[in-house]
């Protein structure tokens, strides 16, 4: 409540004050702010403000970027947040995040944002649509175009977001490109970094790859990773973790019925 109210305030100030001579960079920094409180109000409020900055100044490279930004951020919280009509969320918010991470590769190609954000903005609105709605519009192509620039401009971006958005990508885009492999290998690279231990999401994205990919002891290094990722404090990784080890459990106990 407090953090609306004062997002209420700055605008309301804001807009009073437009007549003296407010900027985008004026409109940017409250987008920032609303962004940086977090939490998927925060997030769609920030879309807003970032489109009031580009109103401004349609060509600015930041503003672009940032917006495509909290385009994915609020369809993607709503879709773990299971908020009505998160489907619809999805492809709606990730089409036109899309939209402006385009013109962010288009202003400065030779940085990672607009790249890394296409493709992540591309996957949100393949939630929506479906991955094989996505892929009939010729979307595998560029997002991992997007992916594999990003992780050639700076791979450690974002916290190593592009290690693992492309060991994702391998692991989720139905045949014949499938690549679990590759995925795999992008996966371990991921691991190696310190932010693998930080986060319950590439504990579960290896873990459900690992169950997959079956073989001597991948099972047991999945069951480890999956109750770490029981640590996390975002109940969606939680009970995705909690699936997966049922699945586990599960498998384990038709084992057990058949041997009997």
């Amino acid at each position: 409540m407090k953090s609306f109210l004062l997002w209420l305030v700055l605008f309301s100030v804001l807009v009073f004050i437009r007549p003296l001579g407010l900027m985008a960079e004026d409109w940017l920094s409250m987008a920032n702010g609303l962004y940086e409180q977090g939490g998927v109000e925060n997030y769609r409020r920030s879309i807003d403000v970032y489109l009031k900055a580009l109103k401004e100044n349609p060509n600015d490279y930041e503003a672009n970027w940032k917006c495509a930004r909290a385009y994915m951020k609020y369809a993607e919280e709503a879709k773990r947040q299971a908020i009505e009509g998160w489907k619809k969320i999805c492809a709606e918010y990730g089409k036109q995040g899309m939209k402006y991470a385009q013109k962010a590769i288009e202003q400065r190609p030779d940085k990672p944002d607009g790249h890394y954000y296409y493709g992540l903005n591309a996957g949100i609105y393949s939630s929506g649509v479906s991955i094989f709605t996505a892929l009939t519009e010729g979307l595998k192509k560029k997002t991992q175009s997007s992916f594999e620039k990003a992780y050639g401009l700076d791979k450690m971006y974002n916290e190593a977001g592009p290690i693992l958005a492309l060991g994702r990508f391998w692991a989720i885009v139905p045949w014949p490109y499938k690549d679990k492999k590759k995925a795999l290998t992008f996966y371990r690279e991921y691991q190696k970094t310190r932010y693998f231990n930080e986060k319950a999401e590439g504990k579960i994205y290896l873990a459900e790859l690992l169950l997959e990919l079956n073989g001597k002891g991948n099972k047991g290094e999945a069951k480890a990773l999956l109750k770490k990722a029981l640590q996390s404090d975002e109940k969606y990784f939680i009970d995705w973790a909690k699936r997966l080890l049922r699945k586990i459990e599960n498998t384990i106990d038709e084992k057990k019925a058949i041997s009997s």
